[in-house]
């Protein structure tokens, strides 16, 4: 062979090589991990993926866990999820210690978590640092003003039982949160006396206290088992004529008087856009943690009428949905 044919041949097979390289790479299909609280696998999250180019199937497996309302799963599902080979790690709120628990260095984006930083998932905001980054959700820091929106709806509220659950958090530092909420709303008339729910069979259970106790009001704080018991609180809450407040609009649909919190679905899409930072190279630890902006008050008309209630119009005016 003489030189510029054994030259057409080097080229032509690394030619040959970069290509098949190419089709490799724009075959490669991603395996993506979600771990939460209920299924399904959040709608908004997945269309947000399908837009950034991720269908399942196709371009991207999707891996999904969920503990069902038993919290003590996670770190099983962790590990599970983990030995797959998933190239990104997505959770809830609940699901996050766990996670940041797992010895792995996966990429691993929040959808939806309170206090971050207070629970030491990320160093900072703004500097997130280790292999966590995503999107806050402030869930936890909106209780108080729940409390103020349903005392606006039903002025008479003095005493509201707040049904709550520690699961996946530092029993102290909620505590501490709890304390200062109880004093925010002490300065407009209102107290507090606090129900843990551990798991989905103590709802009766649960139920029982709260009629001991005679409250005035409800308040399903934002854990995954007063959403997943949100048919069940809402027919005993209308049952016991029981004003009641949540954090999601699904609870809200489903005949909880109200709900105040994020738009759970433009988290999702921001969580989606985290996601396909980390995939294209980013650094969890350089990107910054986003706190959401638009906050939904949604009110439920039929639960008012059903209650006796006259919702006044300067709440509905501020809300999204009625």
């Amino acid at each position: 062979m003489n030189r510029r044919n054994f030259c057409r041949s080097v080229s032509g097979t690394c030619l040959i090589a970069l290509a098949a390289a190419h089709a490799q790479t724009a075959r490669r299909m991603w395996r993506i991990g979600y771990l939460g609280s209920t299924p399904p696998l959040p709608q908004a999250f997945q269309q947000a993926m399908e837009r950034l180019g991720y269908v399942n199937g196709a371009t991207a497996i999707f891996e999904a866990r969920f503990s069902e309302g038993h919290g003590e799963r996670y770190p099983a599902l962790v590990a599970e999820l983990v030995g797959l080979d998933i190239d990104v790690l997505v959770t809830d709120g609940p699901a996050m210690a766990a996670a940041k628990a797992a010895p792995t260095r996966i990429p691993i984006v929040m959808s939806g978590v309170s206090d971050p930083v207070g629970r030491g998932l990320v160093a900072s905001f703004a500097h997130p640092g280790g292999n966590i980054t995503g999107v806050a959700n402030l869930q936890l820091e909106l209780n108080a003003k729940r409390i103020e929106m349903l005392k606006s709806a039903v002025p008479g509220i003095t005493r509201v039982v707040s049904v709550t659950n520690y699961s996946g958090w530092d029993r102290a530092k909620l505590d501490s949160a709890f304390a200062e909420q109880d004093a925010a709303v002490r300065t407009i008339g209102v107290t507090v006396r606090r129900v843990e729910i551990d798991k989905p069979e103590d709802f009766e259970s649960v139920s029982a206290v709260i009629v001991r106790e005679k409250p005035d009001g409800l308040l399903l704080t934002p854990v995954p088992l007063t959403n997943r018991l949100r048919r069940e609180f809402a027919a005993f809450a209308l049952a016991q004529r029981l004003p009641t407040v949540g954090w999601l609009r699904a609870q809200a649909d489903a005949g909880i008087l109200m709900t105040y919190g994020p738009n759970n679905d433009d988290i999702f899409r921001l969580a989606a856009i985290y996601v396909d930072k980390v995939l294209k190279g980013a650094k969890p630890a350089e990107l910054p943690v986003e706190q959401p902006s638009k906050f939904d008050l949604v009110i439920n008309l039929n639960t008012a009428k059903a209650l006796g209630l006259t919702i006044p119009q300067s709440l509905l005016l501020q809300a999204e949905a009625v």
